[in-house]
């Protein structure tokens, strides 16, 4: 998933007064695989080219957050080298990203959800444009309003 692939490619569908861009972690920043050793310790698979995409948002001064269901710390690690806030180890996705723009004082219609999987959907109908990844659910494509050409 690269940031500009976002911004670049969807047009009119994009709120015209984009307050924030929220993603999913799992399927967005990684190809949604997890590497296990003997040890049980998990690792996960991230593209270096999101640092570009993210880098670019962050330039525009859009404000970004990770929401995400998985508690593993590689979630927090990740988001603190691409300078993103997170949330981990949220059940009700929609319920924590309503509090989190109701603090804001952003108006959903203004927000770009990315997501992949179906505890992503109710977020993803809830703001102004949700987004998936092109290797998301079915169920989660049919939600999004844009759908990348590019996998987690």
């Amino acid at each position: 998933m690269s940031g500009t692939d976002i911004l670049m490619s969807a047009g009119d569908r994009i709120p015209k007064n984009l307050q924030a861009i929220i993603f999913d972690f799992d399927g967005v920043f990684t190809d949604n695989r997890v590497i296990v050793n003997e040890d049980g310790k998990e690792s996960v698979i991230c593209n270096r080219s999101d640092g570009i995409g993210i880098s670019a948002m962050k330039k525009k001064g859009i404000p970004l957050l990770v929401l995400s269901k998985e508690k593993n710390p590689v979630v927090k690690k990740r988001c603190d080298k691409l300078g993103i806030p997170c949330i981990q180890g949220i059940e009700d996705k929609w319920s924590c990203l309503s509090r989190w723009l109701k603090n804001l004082e952003f108006d959903p219609k203004n927000v770009i959800y990315v997501g992949n999987d179906i505890n992503d959907i109710e977020c993803l109908r809830s703001v102004g444009c949700g987004v998936a990844v092109a290797d998301a659910y079915d169920e989660v494509k049919k939600s999004a309003t844009i759908i990348l050409t590019n996998c987690g």
